[in-house]
């Protein structure tokens, strides 16, 4: 089969590669399509320090059975498939926090994942899809149960005031699930202003260049910052309402700090939470793409191949469009 192989940090090849076979409770998937994110791209550079060389990228990706080890799947199949590798046994494991593992992997992360024309998958990680959801709209499921799982960690209220930070993939998934989740106004920050049109498309109350220009001086009950610029981070920290709670989803890089006034959080009672990746909120994620309460044609903007992924990855890196993915059957 064809699959991108990142050999060495810095260097990827699309190039043929041994069929995958199912081991024992495993399946293997014909992937449909597969989505990029930012983490591939710091894969592809060597900046995600669980990553072997060389790996198949690709952890957001739905596809179908074509083969299964595993009792009740048989060929065909439709599914969407959740990328996490939790070890099972470790002290976070054991409290229900998976993806806080001491030994935490992804498919696509640390071992092969969908950047290819077939991967073999645990049947438990699974999720079947809706005869009428589409391949690239089941490829968004994983993003979304991010998304889900973040909003589960928030202390929610019907009718709060929402701002967000950033209008990329991440932060559009963010503002409609706010919407769906009571909102009494969703408010949208970023620096590309055409990204900012699609907000307000997709149900945004008000988009900006800057929080400065929403004139609300008391704040925001919820700020989630979906960027992992510090600039933004530090933005969002002062505009939180007294009483209010501010949300790290986006990925900063490691050795990155923000100042933050340690007196405004103990005096204005300021709740700072993060949220990880995916933690029981896949299946949650599929119902919600299969109810319609994502706009989940607007998400997507590009398609490629397989040999067209450096095409693929320099549309993602220059900030063109919103979601691109890959479809291994596409020429």
């Amino acid at each position: 089969m064809r699959a991108v192989v990142v050999e060495t940090p810095g260097r990827f090849v699309v190039r043929e590669v041994a069929d995958p076979v199912p081991r024992a409770g495993e399946v293997v998937v014909r992937v449909g399509a597969v989505g990029i994110c930012g983490t591939d791209l710091h894969i592809v550079a060597g900046e995600f320090p669980p990553t072997p060389y060389p790996i198949v990228p690709g952890h957001e990706f739905a596809g179908e059975i074509v083969a299964s080890e595993a009792a009740g799947w048989r060929d065909g199949d439709r599914v969407a498939v959740d990328p996490s590798l939790f070890c099972g046994v470790c002290h976070y494991c054991g409290i229900g926090r998976g993806n806080l593992c001491e030994r935490w992997g992804a498919i696509g992360d640390t071992v092969d994942g969908a950047m290819a024309e077939y991967v073999a998958v645990p049947a438990a990680n699974c999720h079947r899809l809706p005869d009428a959801m589409s391949m690239a709209h089941g490829a968004l499921v994983e993003p979304l149960s991010c998304a889900v799982h973040a909003f589960d960690r928030l202390p929610r209220e019907l009718g709060a005031h929402y701002l967000l930070y950033g209008a990329g993939t991440m932060g559009l998934l963010m503002a409609q699930l706010a919407r769906a989740a009571g909102a009494a106004s969703v408010s949208v920050v970023d620096v590309n202003t055409a990204r900012l049109e699609v907000a307000a498309s997709l149900g945004a109350d008000a988009v900006a260049t800057d929080a400065a220009e929403f004139g609300r001086p008391h704040g925001w009950e919820v700020v989630i910052d979906c960027t992992g610029v510090v600039a933004a981070i530090e933005d969002g920290l002062r505009r939180v309402r007294r009483g209010g709670v501010y949300q790290q989803f986006g990925v900063a890089p490691g050795p990155a700090t923000a100042a933050v006034s340690p007196f405004r959080i103990y005096n204005d009672e300021i709740s700072i939470v993060g949220s990880m990746a995916v933690l029981r909120s896949f299946g949650r994620a599929v119902e919600l793409m299969a109810r319609g309460v994502i706009a989940a044609d607007a998400m997507i903007t590009h398609t490629f191949g397989l040999a067209e992924f450096p095409d693929a990855l320099r549309t993602f890196r220059d900030g063109a469009g919103r979601k691109i993915q890959i479809a291994p059957g596409q020429p």
